[in-house]
């Protein structure tokens, strides 16, 4: 039976290297934790609080961070894989180096977060905020960004081919230095009001 820990408050915990399976989190505050080089694997965060807390090196694996605020919290070397982050907000964090294969990030904020050279591709960012962001040299191949905020966005030497840009306000998106595909070429092009022939 799966565990559920509520309105639970987590101060200076030593987590490093623990193994957690299947805990649901509800409402709880993790201030100061470290997490590194622990395996979380099937957990369920909702409306939960993260600050300063360590993921250096962890290994989540089909986890749901859901409508949460991550504040200054290091992912240095983490591998998120299958993870769930709608609509939770991340705020002066590290991101990278981080791994992440799969999952469905939308409604996500990750307004002026530095995620250089992050591998994004297949990621789904619907409805996303990423303005702000520098996704220099980012992987976003095959990413949903569909609706996402892109304004003020850093894309130089970043991938964008099959990403899907659906209702994203693509003026104003520098895309100088970024690799794009014919189809958001046609986008971009009609985007600034030209009429392709």
């Amino acid at each position: 039976m799966t565990d559920l820990v509520q309105d639970t408050t987590f101060r200076g915990q030593d987590w490093a290297l623990e193994e957690v399976a299947g805990v649901r989190y509800e409402d709880c505050a993790f201030h100061d934790v470290d997490w590194s080089e622990a395996r979380l694997t099937g957990c369920v965060f909702t409306n939960c609080t993260f600050g300063n807390v360590r993921f250096n090196a962890a290994v989540l694996e089909r986890v749901a961070i859901l409508q949460s605020t991550l504040q200054r919290c290091s992912f240095f070397d983490a591998e998120l894989t299958d993870c769930k982050l709608t609509g939770s907000r991340f705020v002066e964090c590290g991101l990278r180096p981080i791994r992440i294969t799969g999952g469905d990030w939308g409604f996500v904020s990750l307004s002026r977060q530095n995620l250089t050279g992050v591998g994004l591709g297949g990621l789904r960012l619907r409805e996303a905020d990423l303005a702000g962001a520098d996704l220099s040299r980012a992987d976003l191949r095959g990413a949903d960004l569909s609706n996402a905020r892109l304004t003020d966005v850093i894309l130089k030497g970043a991938d964008l081919r099959g990403a899907d840009l659906d209702g994203v306000e693509l003026r104003g998106v520098d895309i100088a230095g970024a690799k794009i595909d014919m189809g958001q070429a046609v986008q971009f092009a009609v985007a600034y009001g030209a009429t392709v022939a």
